[in-house]
């Protein structure tokens, strides 16, 4: 059995991150890691804060502090807001650390050596006002593209094309404001991807069967417009050094690597970190995972379609120039936005719902299912609070967590604290088991197959089979003309709410925890439930103690959204 390898793009460290980044890149990558684990895989799932780059000097300078400062605290931060929504990396590293200075380093002195890094002089934007030469974000101005006013020089957040500062129209420096800017010389390594282009293709054909059409064809947009050599370093003060021993006049500049050279080579010095963090007397092999592992790993990646260029063209170059045998991913699992009442979520713009926000609203289930059950996998989805508190009230307030209410608390009413006996099951629960199991497989196949809105679906009709069978055998009149037959539907039943637990918990992780915690039962090591074994539903058996948890889910009442419109915005967001 392959081991899977998940890893999901690097939330920047310039502040908490929105919905969208959550639903964009961590929270599918958690949910199938959870998915995969309860399945019986050996998995690691591999993230960090991305901590290069200029707007990590901005908004240390904004802060007042240093950037080395900032990073850890903001770092922090966002690893808080993560264990809130019960996101369960093997390992949340930082993109700053020293294995990831020594791996970007090796990386770029083999790329030297054979023969894809090239030094050359090239012009570039300077502020006589700031007094230093501006690298890409450190410009902002219009996109020539778009029309863009808020463009920055690495990228247009508008329409996601890459840029040099260079490209910008009326251009300003991002320090001071400053328009009085000046074209000088300077010298830069340039990754040569040109020479690179075929053998990109080559590996993008292998693989991109395997892709979401998304992915492959932005990967395919950027083969078909071909692949220009790109500078790798910057002239900042915080990042992965260039180092002397190669470059020894661009290092006495100060010169350091390019945020996107370092950030996915973060993804294997994480890997690193994972296993120089292990505990006494244990030993972690992190090579293992990244080394010479084709045959041996599966690796997933997930991101947000502006990353994809990245890790579908730009690394796996980089990967291929090295000319050694790293991993390269096998599937990049792609998503379009999650909109905010038909606008871009933006973090620096700060419109949309963060997800410090989110959890100080509401605990991380409500968002957790919403975001998975909406996910913008085929095109864009908007997210309205109308739409978010009829998901939550329909789905896990009325379909699951009334089932789960309703069973226990009528059951612990007329037959006590233990599962009752009953009589043996007959056609009804026949039926339902057929029922469960295929249900059971079509979640397996959409999850197996990264198709989220639809194992969201089969989820939810799972919990739907449930309630049918309840309205069907009706216990709370069953009761009246047979006792036996009521406890054999509420036995059956509570089967029911553990086989959710199980199968749940990528999902709804805490909620899971709380059905499951819910009997007293000697050993519960099951960590999944195979369609066969679901037909019989006989897990939890007569005389299992159990208790009603709280309730599961709350409604969402029209002065609740009020409220959540007054604070975060509607229609008119």
């Amino acid at each position: 059995m392959a081991r899977h390898l998940v890893t999901s793009a690097l939330p920047y460290i310039n502040g908490i991150k929105h919905l969208g980044n959550m639903v964009g890149s961590m929270l599918p990558a958690d949910v199938y890691s959870r998915y995969l684990r309860l399945r019986g895989h050996d998995v690691l799932y591999i993230c960090a804060t991305d901590e290069h780059g200029t707007p990590a000097e901005l908004a240390a300078k904004a802060a007042g502090t240093s950037v080395a400062e900032f990073c850890a605290q903001a770092h922090d931060a966002q690893k808080a807001v993560y264990d809130g929504f019960e996101l369960a990396f093997d390992h949340f590293g930082r993109s700053s650390s020293h294995q990831n200075v020594e791996i970007t380093q090796h990386f770029a002195r083999k790329l030297w050596e054979n023969g894809f890094i090239e030094e050359r002089a090239i012009s570039q934007v300077y502020s006589p006002v700031d007094g230093r030469f501006l690298p890409d974000r450190y410009v902002e101005g219009t996109c020539p593209h778009c029309g863009y006013d808020k463009a920055r020089g690495d990228q247009c957040e508008n329409c996601t094309r890459v840029l040099d500062p260079t490209d910008l129209l009326e251009p300003r420096s991002a320090i001071s404001g400053s328009t009085e800017l000046e074209i000088r010389e300077t010298k830069h390594l340039f990754l040569l991807q040109s020479r690179l282009q075929h053998e990109v293709e080559a590996w993008v054909s292998r693989h991109e069967a395997d892709w979401p059409q998304l992915s492959s064809s932005i990967a395919r947009k950027w083969l078909t417009e071909g692949l220009h050599d790109r500078a790798i370093t910057r002239d900042l003060d915080w990042g992965v050094p260039v180092p002397a021993d190669t470059w020894p006049e661009l290092a006495a500049e100060g010169k350091v690597f390019y945020v996107w050279f370092d950030a996915p080579i973060e993804y294997i010095g994480a890997t690193k970190e994972w296993a120089d963090a292990a505990p006494d007397g244990e030993t972690r092999d992190w090579k293992s995972w990244w080394y010479e592992a084709d045959d041996t790993v599966r690796y997933t990646q997930f991101m947000a379609k502006d990353n994809v260029p990245f890790h579908t063209v730009m690394f796996p170059a980089t990967q291929l120039g090295v000319r050694e045998p790293w991993k390269k991913v096998d599937v990049v699992k792609g998503f379009n936005w999650l909109t905010y009442y038909g606008g871009k979520f933006s973090t620096s713009q700060k419109r949309g719902i963060f997800t410090d926000a989110a959890l100080e609203t509401l605990p991380a289930d409500y968002w957790r299912y919403f975001l998975i059950a909406n996910a913008p996998e085929s095109d864009d989805s908007s997210f309205t609070w109308e739409h978010f508190a009829a998901t939550v009230n329909k789905d896990l307030a009325d379909t699951l967590g009334n089932f789960v209410n309703r069973v226990l608390s009528f059951s612990r009413k007329r037959f006590g604290d233990e599962v009752p006996a009953g009589a043996t099951a007959g056609e009804a629960e026949a039926r339902l088991g057929e029922e469960i199991a295929r249900l059971l497989t079509e979640y397996e196949e959409h999850m197996d197959t990264l198709q989220y809105r639809k194992a969201a679906a089969a989820l939810r009709a799972l919990w739907s089979a449930g309630n049918s069978y309840l309205e069907e055998k009706a216990p709370w009149l069953e009761i009246k003309t047979s006792p036996d037959g009521a406890a054999l539907t509420l036995r059956t039943a509570m089967n029911l709410i553990h086989l959710y637990a199980i199968v749940s918990e990528p999902l709804i992780p805490t909620s899971a925890a709380a059905m499951r915690g819910a009997f007293a039962l000697e050993s519960d090591t099951a960590t999944w439930v195979t369609p066969e074994e679901a037909k019989s539903l006989t897990t939890i058996q007569p005389g299992t103690p159990f208790t009603v948890p709280p309730v599961l889910f709350a409604k969402i009442t029209d002065e609740d959204l009020e409220s959540y419109r007054e604070r975060f915005g509607g229609s008119d967001a």
